[in-house]
């Protein structure tokens, strides 16, 4: 079958399956397969595509996440191994990192920590984009923390990985950073979210637990929806100053930072 042939037939299963972005999808899927890029497969599209796509495009359309049919996923510099055992990095998130690296100007070799590291996501690309900085990531789960690890051995980036809760905040730091679980519920969330792990997903009140917690001069929380100006509000009541609310990529207020 050809790549034109393969991508309108791929396409049109994920479609049928209730997947937003089929054509997308699809071709995510094909360039994975082929060992090229999703631009590359329009430069031939009467080349043979093979019959390796079936397998991925049954569990896609499961409504299997993207990012662990495909078993990696771009995170700013950085390509992460992604499977269930850790939440997908997600574009928002790279906000978090962005205003991370923003605030740690100027502090020379900074001691940061991230709270709920999954795959280690954010703590890793701190560390790429940062060499000086001594990074600890912490996670309840020992699934994600030896995803985490995974990572960081394939990156050649030396990071702390140890097992622990928001209870090392209170350690001493320049830095703390943590997008935590922060919806109420999975009843309405997408099948793919379902798919994920529930206790790096489902939470509540973990950003004021970790902002009483922190001993830092800097904080960094990625939020959820419609919850910015109550965590914000919350830093201030905590004591923190230069409360800062930041917009994703998408316009939603999804990072709220303080200092001390």
């Amino acid at each position: 079958m050809t790549v034109r042939n393969a991508l309108a037939e791929i396409e049109g299963r994920l479609a049928a399956a209730g997947i937003d972005t089929p054509r997308v999808d699809a071709e995510w899927i094909l360039a994975h397969v082929l060992g090229t890029t999703r631009s590359a497969l329009y430069v031939d599209l009467d080349r043979d595509a093979g019959e390796d796509w079936r397998a991925l495009v049954e569990r896609r359309a499961a409504r299997e996440p993207l990012a662990y049919v495909l078993g990696e996923w771009g995170f700013r510099r950085l390509t992460l191994k992604t499977d269930a055992r850790a939440l997908v990095p997600r574009p928002e998130t790279e906000t978090a990192v962005e205003r991370a690296l923003a605030l740690l100007v100027g502090t020379p070799e900074p001691k940061v920590l991230d709270i709920g590291t999954g795959s280690g996501a954010i703590a890793l690309a701190l560390k790429d984009e940062r060499p000086d900085a001594r990074v600890t990531a912490v996670d309840v789960s020992p699934d994600a923390l030896a995803l985490a690890r995974e990572n960081a051995e394939r990156l050649g980036l030396d990071i702390e990985l140890r097992q622990a809760g928001l209870e090392a905040a209170g350690e001493g730091w320049d830095l703390v950073i943590s997008n935590p679980p922060y919806i109420e519920t999975l009843d309405n969330m997408q099948p793919e979210v379902r798919r994920e792990p529930e206790l790096a997903v489902v939470g509540r009140g973990f950003h004021e637990l970790i902002a009483r917690a922190a001993n830092t001069r800097f904080i960094v929380l990625e939020v959820g929806d419609g919850q910015a100006a109550g965590v914000a509000a919350t830093l201030s009541a905590l004591g923190y100053r230069n409360v800062r609310i930041t917009n994703d990529l998408a316009g939603v207020e999804r990072i709220v930072e303080g200092s001390r």
